[in-house]
């Protein structure tokens, strides 16, 4: 019995540890997603005040793309976390 008494505190702390690393890298991504999409807005935005077509079409294609990876990466690593 004395075993299963000290394997109870271990086993605690190891479940503490995976729900607070799991709690870490959800904010991580989060944090990583929001700063991904606010750098693509403002890439597209600022090509946009160029008031040059191609300058706008090409920097919207390379923000919609940002945008799309970074969601995909985002959804997919969330569920390797969860």
């Amino acid at each position: 019995m004395a075993a299963e008494t000290k394997a109870n505190p271990v086993t605690d702390f190891s479940e503490r540890a995976v729900t607070n690393g799991k709690k870490a890298g959800a904010a991580y991504l989060d944090s990583y997603e929001k700063a991904a999409l606010s750098l693509a807005d403002s890439y597209e935005k600022a090509a946009e005040s160029t008031k040059v077509d191609w300058v706008s079409t090409l920097a919207a294609a390379q923000a919609g793309f940002t945008r799309e990876v970074t969601k995909a990466y985002a959804s997919a690593a969330r569920e390797l976390v969860s």
